[in-house]
């Protein structure tokens, strides 16, 4: 059997369909990715230890869009830039502090779920609600795990507190954020092909 009837089909991303994929596109595409991101950080509701923020939503648009490459480069970038100093963080914090806080897990988790997200969009589980379903809600999982196993390991709390603490007054936020993903990315993709007479 040849190779290439065992490797499953790659799409290239949507941010690069619509643009061009060289170096320059895509540096920029990267430290946009993060400045937006950093945006969205400031939109918070105050909530002890972690607070709610448009931060999940932009992560999975990024992820998606930009593909696992850039999509975690992107987020690799917003994590150095707000460990630099600038306000990046939820509700303008910043520092390396919030790297080993109660938010850390959900930080790293911005860019596990990313790239995961991203691999799937490479797939073409981005280009039908059905399928963005099944992938935003795999990468809203994702960043749930990291989020709970970081309050564990930086608040010594046990499972069930953990989970009390970072999953519970999230999950009708995210499942929101879910719908709305899996009605934009579909609906690009439909715009982009339309735009390109497919």
């Amino acid at each position: 059997m040849s190779t290439a009837a065992t490797t499953p089909r790659t799409f290239q991303p949507l941010a690069l369909q619509l643009t061009s994929d060289s170096v320059v596109v895509q540096g920029l595409l990267v430290i946009g990715g993060a400045a937006v991101l950093g945006l969205a950080s400031q939109w918070e509701v105050p909530l002890w230890p972690v607070p709610i923020s448009a931060q999940s939503l932009f992560v999975l648009l990024i992820g998606a869009s930009f593909g696992a490459r850039l999509g975690g480069l992107s987020m690799l970038a917003y994590l150095a830039m707000g460990a630099a100093g600038l306000p990046m963080y939820s509700g303008g914090g910043s520092g390396v502090d919030h790297l080993v806080g109660p938010t850390a897990g959900y930080l790293v988790g911005f860019a596990a779920a990313a790239v995961f997200v991203g691999w799937m969009a490479q797939h073409g589980w981005d280009r039908t609600v059905r399928h963005a379903i099944v992938t935003f809600s795999a990468g809203t999982m994702i960043i749930l795990a990291f989020g709970v196993a970081g309050l564990m390991i930086g608040l010594d709390y046990s499972l069930p507190e953990a989970i009390t603490a970072g999953v519970v007054p999230f999950w009708q936020g995210f499942l929101v954020k879910v719908g709305i993903a899996s009605l934009v990315l579909p609906g690009l993709w439909s715009a982009s092909r339309r735009l390109r007479g497919e």
